[in-house]
């Protein structure tokens, strides 16, 4: 046979292959889940084994990340099936099924993630752990971050990084607002988290976590010199580190006033929290705090260069309290922050907007069965903040940045949920919201500025292409 025919002979086979392979899937299917009122949702499996990875990947790259769920929610419906990152996956752009998810955590689902972000971890983060620890961990957590105490704090250190970092602002050349925020907000997530002060060995611990989370989205293979191998021994490292750090608070006596989060689960009397188990939750913690402020914060920059309208609005609110609290002679204080109404307003619709977290990814203890759709045992559900908040039907024009949107509305809504829910919901929400703030009044009393083009990168993780350059100058008081 000439080349040609031996190319058709395999594209056959290769077909022939494919539609076995869905075949069998989806018989085994039908067999298996023969419920006339709860059906598996519509979709594709995709090729063998990759699924539709390729193409989801693809479309998270691009300037339209949504643009593989558009597709298929157009075609199937706002829950459909796939099959992504090896396995069977159940996406959901529908709110109240998200809401669902969310709230059944520990008792339908559990939390999924790629191989390499389970390896980091290990089986006791709470991050992945379910039961009785993360519900310890995680209600200790939020008494803790919803003290005055702890928000006074965390004001008043957020306010002296901020003013050191703007110090040293050039005029001159380009100041990159997503290295500078994600600096200050390490800052601040080390001395909450175990009361270390920026120094030495602060530094130590940024080169360390750096090398860290670099493997979160690594290939899941433990061999020296692969980057996860070389993530956990920086782990390790980091684990040490604090491991002295509690056998030091051991030794010197246990506050009854706590004054970071390594206080509050050393003295937490359950004797399931290890003081291994507690260096390698502190560790863990850092992950989500150390890019979610910063890209907050960078997000709502670049949305404001692009609205003067909302940035004269937020100028003149911010403006108006420090000239009240500068005439009173007085410090602002959280609540002071939280009051700003408008600018709570541009800090909400930058999550709407940003989606710095694009959803939550489970995985079915069991058959689930919602709103006529059923989730199989062992598959994977994605839900998909993203798509709703960008969903036209829930936002009146959603890709226009728009926070007077949010005016006389209640963000208790199942439409909007950037800090995830149930019983995983962030417990910093509130300190996100006010670490943006305080920023963001420094930035806009003390400076004019000129943002260079730039655009956001949606996968792995959402950033700025360029770090968001901008050049300011500043404003006489």
């Amino acid at each position: 046979m000439d080349n040609n025919t031996w190319v058709v002979f395999v594209m056959i086979i290769l077909s022939l292959v494919i539609f076995f392979y869905k075949s069998r899937i989806n018989n085994k299917l039908k067999s298996k889940h023969s419920d006339h009122h709860h059906q598996l949702p519509l979709g594709t499996l995709g090729w063998p084994l990759i699924g539709e990875t390729i193409q989801f990947v693809s479309s998270a790259y691009s300037n339209r990340p949504e643009s593989f769920v558009d597709k298929r929610r157009r075609s199937y419906g706002k829950v459909f099936k796939s099959h992504i990152f090896g396995s069977p996956t159940i996406i959901s752009t529908d709110a109240d099924v998200n809401k669902f998810i969310l709230q059944s955590d520990a008792k339908l689902f559990v939390p999924s993630y790629p191989k390499s972000v389970t390896e980091l971890m290990g089986k006791s983060s709470i991050l992945l752990v379910n039961g009785s620890i993360q519900r310890r961990i995680h209600g200790l957590l939020g008494s803790f971050f919803k003290s005055q105490i702890i928000k006074a704090q965390i004001t008043t250190d957020m306010h002296n990084y901020v003013k050191e970092s703007m110090a040293n602002w050039s005029e001159e050349s380009p100041i990159y607002i997503q290295d500078e925020t994600k600096k200050i907000a390490f800052q601040l997530l080390v001395k909450a988290l175990i009361s270390l002060n920026p120094s030495e060995e602060m530094e130590i611990i940024r080169k360390y976590f750096q090398e860290f989370i670099s493997g979160i989205m690594s290939l899941p293979i433990n061999l020296p010199g692969t980057q996860l191998h070389q993530s956990l021994q920086a782990k390790k490292k980091m684990v040490k580190l604090v491991l002295r750090i509690i056998k030091d608070r051991r030794k010197n006596g246990i506050t009854e006033v706590p004054k970071d989060v390594l206080d509050v689960l050393v003295n937490d009397s359950s004797e399931e929290l290890t003081d291994d188990l507690i260096a390698h939750n502190i560790i863990d913690m850092m992950i989500p705090g150390e890019d979610s402020v910063p890209l907050l914060i960078t997000l709502a920059i670049k949305y404001l260069s692009e609205l003067p309208a909302a940035l004269q609005q937020l100028t003149e609110e911010n403006m108006k309290l420090k000239k009240q609290k500068y005439h009173l002679g007085e410090t602002l204080s959280w609540s002071d922050y939280l009051s700003l109404s408008f600018t709570q307003l541009v800090i909400t619709e930058t999550l709407r907007m940003g989606n710095i977290i694009i959803g939550a990814l489970r995985k079915a203890t069991k058959d689930v069965k919602i709103k006529g759709y059923l989730i199989p045992k062992g598959w994977c559900v994605l839900a998909n903040f993203r798509s709703v908040h960008l969903d036209e039907k829930n936002y009146d024009n959603p890709y226009q940045f728009n926070p007077w949107r949010w005016q006389d509305k209640e963000l208790s809504n199942c439409n909007f949920t950037p800090f995830g829910g149930g019983q995983r919901l962030c417990p910093g929400l509130d300190l996100a919201r006010l670490e943006a703030s305080i920023f963001l009044h420094h930035f806009v009393t003390q400076f004019r500025w000129y943002a260079e083009e730039d655009t956001i990168v949606n996968f792995p993780t959402v950033r700025m292409k360029r770090k968001m350059p901008i050049f300011v100058k500043r404003v006489e008081s």
